[in-house]
């Protein structure tokens, strides 16, 4: 297995249903090892790019290949080293949860029985339940059992936290970190819920409107923009007064908060030893990385940052 070879390479993707163009363009490698977090609003193109990936849509132009394979023609041999998780946890709803394992289990020799078990134990999953009646979260704990259970290389999860309740969020959050331990898999979790996933992935793709903002590490994400507070009793702080251009500014009497790119900071810095400004920089969290980049790129705050946060 050649593990610095990219387990998705897309070259060009582009998809439109419609008068919609749901993907415009879209180039990237996904590397094995990385838990990476697909960001973005929802009908930025985000489950479209992910079906492309295991071959359920097909593109108009440009291309996908998946484990070496053209993603349009992946066969049993390919897809039984993907896991996919769909946001709405779509199962057999007249099985019992344990006939659905069993079923699913039956088609894989590989599958992770002490996995199973202990993910049974964790999340408390009824084995004896029908699935249709179970709650959305129920429903969604079982999915995702089905799609780790026989331990994928690559595995898609597609807004997989979004019917789990804090508690479950965190104990499965904590599963993918124990996964991802074997360097050879990969995950791609979409998810509106940055501050969870901002706590596992290490590499961040984010969309809007069918092509990609960012795709980096990251840690090179979190390195773009800082937040300075300037402090000096008695100080009227303005943009004006400013030696850099600032995403946002929020000022009062003594003291100024601005969003600014961290190249930036040493001037800010320089700034406050000669004017005896006390300055303070701390990181942005995901989410205030993701309002920036959004403002940046012409998206009002009443349009993508409230779908995607919400």
């Amino acid at each position: 297995m050649n593990l610095a070879k990219p387990i998705v390479t897309i070259e060009n993707l582009s998809k439109r249903f419609g008068k919609i163009q749901a993907l415009d363009g879209v180039s990237l490698d996904v590397n094995r090892g990385h838990i990476i977090g697909l960001l973005g609003a929802n009908g930025c193109g985000k489950s479209t790019l992910l079906r492309h990936m295991i071959g359920l849509y097909l593109a108009d132009s440009g291309g996908c290949t998946t484990f070496g394979c053209d993603a349009s023609r992946l066969g049993p041999q390919q897809l039984a080293r993907i896991g996919y998780v769909h946001q709405e946890g779509q199962l057999l709803d007249w099985m019992t949860v344990a006939q659905h394992l069993r079923y699913v289990q039956a088609y894989y020799d590989n599958w992770n029985i002490q996995l199973q078990q202990e993910y049974i134990e964790d999340f408390e999953i009824d084995l004896k339940a029908r699935v249709g009646a179970l709650s959305p979260g129920q429903r969604q704990k079982v999915a995702v059992l089905l799609a780790i259970g026989f331990d994928p290389e690559l595995l898609i999860l597609d807004e997989p936290a979004s019917g789990l309740d804090p508690l479950a969020r965190g104990q499965f959050l904590d599963l993918l970190l124990k996964i991802i331990q074997d360097a050879s898999r990969t995950i791609i979790i979409s998810s509106h819920i940055l501050s969870d996933v901002e706590k596992v992935i290490d590499h961040a793709i984010i969309m809007k409107q069918g092509r990609i903002l960012r795709d980096c590490g990251f840690d090179e994400l979190r390195e773009e923009y800082v937040r300075v507070r300037l402090t000096r009793a008695g100080e009227q702080f303005d943009q004006a007064s400013l030696p850099v251009a600032v995403v946002s500014l929020e000022q009062s009497l003594g003291q100024a908060i601005i969003i600014c790119e961290k190249t930036n900071l040493e001037k800010l810095l320089q700034l406050g030893r000669e004017k005896s400004w006390e300055v303070e920089a701390e990181a942005l969290d995901l989410e205030e990385i993701y309002k920036v980049l959004m403002t940046q790129n012409g998206c009002s705050r009443g349009e993508e940052l409230a779908e995607v946060l919400s």
